[in-house]
């Protein structure tokens, strides 16, 4: 294993001492700012790609994982970082992009995608089969998950002796949260029982066994479970640790694994560091990053309107409404309401589905076109404290050039900075 690969496997035995954010977004200044903060501090990287976003078929970044792999270190070459701090993830790897085949074909895809995966070096697997396909019934039962885990990890150890790369290590978990964030309006959340979290790992550890896998269910490090967190468009339920003490209190029975925590984005930062303490060494974030992103583009666009307005371009704002209306099928289902508050989901819910509008080209040309109408120019304090309130304290301080680009970086690294204080104890 790299040495950030051999960190990350022994993080149980080590969690005393804090855990590591994953950070699930393909954005490139993401990347980018996720990989100077971990140059800037000398601390390893971990990326993760998910299942719909990155697989064998292209998902929608139209990247396989040999495709996003050198996407990153391409990155990491620009930034500087070291490739031996890198650890790059599969998230939900499994049958949810093709569910609506029956299970038979839908687990043929997820086996090719996870072969894509390991093949391509990717050491951090998240195993996740929880959800049923075309002709399974509607909730599948512990053991069918199980099952499917493993047939999945037959074939990322087929992939990885093949291409003689690292082992990797894998997360199980039969409780996964929605990717995203949820879909409804929150009041409170379901704890995972512990006897849930324990049967989790006893049924994966015996469906790995009956393929022989017993070696690599020693490598199995994490277990996705809920500790009741999560967000929806315009709600946050923080950490509660007082509802989940007996679900902490369970890892003294599995000292393998750690939690591994979904749905981590926009906690109070007390209560990110209170879930590393108690077990949730694998804090997960997404959302929020791209979030911030959004903000600090938004920002910078009011503030082209102030230093270099032209009728000829189409700010910013308004190019993204017109390029989500135009194309609904990523946040029409998910953003309830009247016209007025989708409009305002569109923009501004911290499920931020207009991260999934970034890519195309038409967002990446309007995107462009507000770079470049800032350039490298200075931009004055008072229109930072105006529309980018929340960095004018880090411009001040000479933290963060006052700099279109440094900007986005800064706003993305804001949030980047809760993670490491909260998974360094």
């Amino acid at each position: 294993m790299s040495a950030a690969t051999t960190r990350f496997a022994g993080i149980a035995a080590r969690r005393a001492a804090g855990g590591i954010a994953s950070i699930c977004s393909a954005h490139p200044l993401v990347i980018e700012a996720a990989l100077r903060h971990g140059a800037a501090h000398g601390a390893d990287v971990l990326i993760e790609a998910t299942c719909n976003q990155v697989n064998h078929e292209g998902g929608y970044t139209g990247m396989t994982p040999a495709a996003f792999r050198a996407f990153v270190e391409a990155h990491a070459g620009k930034t500087g970082f070291p490739l031996d701090r890198l650890i790059l993830g599969g998230d939900h790897l499994g049958p949810n992009p093709w569910k609506h085949l029956p299970a038979a074909q839908a687990m043929r895809k997820a086996a090719a995608m996870i072969d894509a995966y390991a093949g391509a070096g990717f050491t951090k697997l998240h195993l996740d089969t929880s959800m049923a396909c075309a002709d399974d019934p509607v909730a599948l039962a512990d053991e069918t998950i199980a099952a499917r885990a493993a047939d999945l990890a037959v074939a990322a150890e087929a992939a990885v002796a093949r291409a003689g790369g690292e082992k990797p290590v894998y997360i199980i978990g039969t409780e996964v949260p929605v990717p995203g964030g949820a879909l409804e309006a929150l009041d409170n959340m379901h704890v995972t029982e512990p006897a849930d979290a324990l049967r989790t790992v006893e049924v994966h550890r015996q469906a790995f066994s009956r393929l022989g896998l017993d070696a690599a269910f020693a490598r199995a490090v994490g277990v996705v479970v809920q500790p009741g967190v999560e967000f929806g468009n315009a709600d946050i339920i923080a950490y509660a640790p007082q509802k989940a003490t007996k679900l902490v209190a369970s890892l003294e029975s599995m000292p393998q694994f750690v939690f591994e925590a979904h749905s981590t984005d926009y906690q109070p930062a007390e209560a990110l560091a209170t879930l590393v303490r108690d077990g949730f060494a694998i804090l997960k974030v997404g959302p929020w990053l791209t979030f911030a992103l959004r903000e600090a583009l938004y920002g910078l666009s009011s503030i082209a309107d102030q230093l270099a307005a032209h009728p000829s371009r189409e700010n910013l704002p308004a190019a993204m409404e017109r390029i989500m209306l135009a194309s609904p099928g990523n946040w029409q289902k998910y953003y309830p309401g009247t016209p007025d508050e989708q409009r305002l989901q569109r923009h501004f819910s911290f499920s931020d589905r207009i991260r999934y509008y970034w890519p195309s080209p038409d967002a990446q040309h309007a995107t462009e076109a507000l770079l470049a109408a800032l350039g490298d120019r200075e931009i004055p304090r008072p229109l930072i404290s105006q529309y980018l309130g929340h960095l004018d304290a880090e411009v001040g301080a000479g933290r963060i050039e006052p700099t279109a680009h440094e900007l986005l970086i800064g706003s993305v690294t804001r949030v980047l900075d809760i993670y490491r204080d909260a998974t360094n104890l």
